[in-house]
């Protein structure tokens, strides 16, 4: 029983690593630069493991308040959402890394963003799993599931079962809880 429990963990860890691989190639060779250490990446890649996330990042309701812009506190820190196409980032159509607006932490690259007519921007997958994280929502009487920043725990849309393949993910998301750095500034970081 357990051999078979050890070889299934296994198997999950570089099913993982490997889709992970493989979205790090489909986006290009300048996104190596979002992994915060090449050596790291090369020695995950030898190894099969997860690709690390920097430290939690833990704020008081008024250092987040001074930090952040009043929308961005009221979407991030409350709970809130953008009035559909009003954000900066619906219909943008720019190349690179999509960051938290709050932690800088990479979440979304261009190249799983796509038009899903909703007024928000759309993903079909995060930048890394263990980058941003899920939580039941049963806000306004409907049950759906909210995405937050994996490091600094701020609200930044919701995920839903009616995306693209090959996910099959839409991750909804408000403009104001991210920054866009192109991929000419990522390569030259």
């Amino acid at each position: 029983m357990e051999s078979r429990s050890v070889k299934a963990d296994s198997i999950l860890r570089r099913r993982s690593f490997l889709k992970q691989l493989g979205f790090t190639l489909f986006i290009g060779i300048p996104a190596l630069r979002i992994f915060s250490d090449l050596e790291y990446f090369q020695e995950a890649l030898a190894q099969g493991r997860e690709m690390s996330m920097p430290g939690q990042i833990v704020k008081s309701e008024e250092e987040w308040r001074q930090l952040l812009m009043p929308e961005q506190f009221r979407v991030m820190r409350k709970k809130g959402t953008e009035p559909p196409f009003s954000g900066k980032y619906h219909d943008f159509k720019g190349k690179g890394i999509y960051r938290c607006a709050a932690c800088d932490l990479d979440l979304f690259s261009s190249a799983t963003k796509f038009d899903s007519g909703t007024g928000w921007p759309s993903f079909w997958a995060p930048i890394a799993e263990n980058h941003i994280k899920t939580a039941p929502d049963y806000s306004f009487s409907m049950k759906r599931t909210e995405v937050l920043c994996n490091r600094c725990d701020s609200h930044l849309g919701h995920v839903f079962n009616d995306g693209p393949q090959p996910t099959g993910l839409r991750y909804c998301i408000n403009s104001v809880a991210l920054t866009f750095v192109s991929a000419e500034k990522i390569a030259a970081e």
